[in-house]
């Protein structure tokens, strides 16, 4: 997936979870963020960052905050691009060959991303994207998410319909070492994992391959369940 109108700016402060000031072009422009998770290790004062210029005149905010370096990295920030990259993947033969990709299909108490057919058997697939990284290693969640947790045990009940589940952890950022649950922040979340995956849920982790203006799924990563 790839964004138009990518400006670089400086990153100053984050006064709540929906916006930003970034310095861009020697101004200091209110930027909406496009996450609303905490992201704390990734915008300390003075981050370089990429914003997409709004093309909506009646918009409150003229940026959108996208991508960061942090370190060597460029990591996409935007919670909305996983599912975008993960539909791009799955287009492109990602899991095989599939049929009737649908986006947001509600089953039982659940809205899953997507559910397509794949080797003849119906299936559901949920996309979580990871910006949490420290020393290479990746952790989800960066907070207790009750919805995640909910989206698994719907997974874990349709594979014991008969369905076939995916979880894919898509990972905004390249070169990373492994992912594991966040165990340290939301237990219930790695315990339903850990769960979902013994019932026969498939659990999939992707690097990414980053730029300013660009994220699209590149590489399998390991998933740490211990």
């Amino acid at each position: 997936m790839r964004y138009k109108t990518m400006v670089p700016g400086i990153f100053l402060a984050r006064p709540n979870r929906f916006i930003a000031h970034v310095e861009i072009d020697g101004n200091v422009e209110i930027c909406h963020v496009k996450n609303t998770g905490r992201c704390r290790e990734l915008l300390p004062a003075g981050a370089q960052v990429w914003c997409q210029a709004a093309d909506d005149p009646k918009r409150k905010t003229k940026f959108d905050l996208i991508t960061v370096r942090k370190g060597d990295r460029l990591i996409n920030m935007d919670s909305q691009a996983p599912n975008a990259a993960a539909k791009e993947w799955l287009l492109s033969g990602g899991l095989g060959p599939i049929e009737d990709l649908r986006a947001e299909t509600v089953h039982g108490d659940s809205r899953f991303d997507f559910s397509f057919t794949l080797e003849g058997k119906r299936c559901f697939l949920e996309v979580k994207g990871v910006t949490l990284e420290n020393d290479g290693v990746c952790a989800f969640p960066d907070a207790p998410t009750e919805r995640g947790v909910k989206h698994l045990q719907g997974l874990t009940q349709a594979v014991r319909e008969g369905f076939g589940a995916f979880v894919l952890f898509v990972i905004q950022m390249p070169d990373v070492k492994y992912l594991r649950p966040h165990d340290e922040r939301d237990p219930a979340f790695g315990k339903a994992l850990r769960e979902a995956a013994a019932a026969g849920v498939t659990v999939l982790a992707m690097d990414c391959a980053v730029t300013p203006d660009s994220m699209e799924l590149r590489l399998p990563v390991l998933v740490d369940l211990r």
